[in-house]
């Protein structure tokens, strides 16, 4: 690597640091947050943007914290009636070469199952995101519970029906 290019390179991860994105492997996470439902909550979850600026497809296959008892990966299905429900991802979010997948409220997302404290706005949540191929990402998450329900999770009950 010459040394333009290392500077290029050390530049660039520093903006992407101080914007709140973390980068490993290719892969880019940007604009995480956290929310619970309630201030008595035993579950949380977490939103973002991941960018796949790589030339092959991955799939992030798993997230941990020590947040939580456990972290899934979780996304809103509907059944043949129009109940929505959560339900575990086994398989993980494919992200294709160049593409972002979106980690949103009401559709795919990061779930906190059996939080350990309360978490309050402003706090900071270590995640690691796990893909096949790019490896782990570790990022702070800040709880953020002032988002509007455009911005995410929030405006739908488990078990409620969409329209």
């Amino acid at each position: 690597m010459s040394f333009k290019s290392y500077v290029f390179a050390a530049t660039t991860a520093a903006a992407m640091t101080l914007a709140g994105a973390a980068l490993a492997g290719g892969m880019m996470v940007e604009d995480a947050y956290a929310r619970v439902s309630t201030k008595m909550s035993a579950s949380g979850a977490a939103f973002m943007q991941i960018m796949n600026h790589t030339g092959v497809d991955d799939r992030l296959i798993d997230a941990r914290s020590d947040v939580s008892e456990r972290v899934e990966l979780h996304t809103h299905q509907g059944d043949a009636n129009g109940v929505m429900k959560m339900v575990h991802v086994e398989e993980g979010f494919a992200i294709p070469a160049g593409e972002t997948h979106m980690l949103k409220r009401g559709g795919d997302h990061v779930m906190f199952l059996g939080l350990k404290e309360t978490l309050h706005h402003g706090d900071v949540v270590p995640l690691t995101l796990v893909f096949e191929k790019a490896g782990e990402v570790s990022l702070d998450v800040t709880v953020d519970l002032e988002r509007k329900p455009a911005h995410g999770h929030g405006g739908m009950k488990h078990g409620q029906k969409s329209n």
